[in-house]
């Protein structure tokens, strides 16, 4: 059976490395650690893309992308991100809305909310508004020498407005 409205939730995480750029969200953030991952380590992307591929009950980036493949090493992922898209239009899907949380101590996200969310909207085709991006500190839970990211997105069929 196929349903109207799917729900997806995507969750990513990353350390921090030397000698790489911090993207988040494909927005390069001024910090002097980046992630560490066999792509770019954008871990709000990753985190989109799963919650989007999740909703829609495909495979999840790991067996789509997978960090043995050397032609994955330091890719963007916004390639990623695309292909994840791809597969909801071609499902006859559209993104209604899409809800984010990044956790970290550092860097602080609020300065570059806005940033992310028009880069957001850009690359997933909605309006701003539909887009929420907040920043929270880990309050003593876990590690804080990474970012981790969750990520819930709404998908509806095209045809059911």
């Amino acid at each position: 059976m196929v349903f109207g409205v799917r729900v997806g939730l995507g969750f990513d995480s990353h350390e921090f490395e030397e000698g790489k750029p911090l993207l988040l969200g494909g927005v390069e953030i001024d910090f002097p650690y980046g992630l560490r991952g066999h792509s770019d380590g954008d871990a709000l992307l990753h985190a989109i893309t799963d919650a989007l591929l999740g909703a829609l009950g495909e495979p999840d980036i790991g067996e789509l992308f997978k960090d043995t493949e050397e032609k994955w090493r330091g890719a963007s992922s916004e390639i990623f991100l695309k292909e994840a898209l791809r597969r909801v239009k071609e499902k006859g899907y559209r993104i209604i809305n899409l809800d984010c949380v990044l956790i970290a101590d550092k860097p602080k996200i609020a300065p570059y909310k806005g940033r992310i969310k028009e880069n957001l909207s850009e690359l997933l085709g909605i309006p701003r508004e539909c887009i929420s991006v907040k920043g929270k500190r880990r309050e003593g839970f876990c590690s804080e020498e990474g970012v981790a990211c969750m990520c819930v997105v709404l998908l509806r069929k095209e045809d059911e407005d």
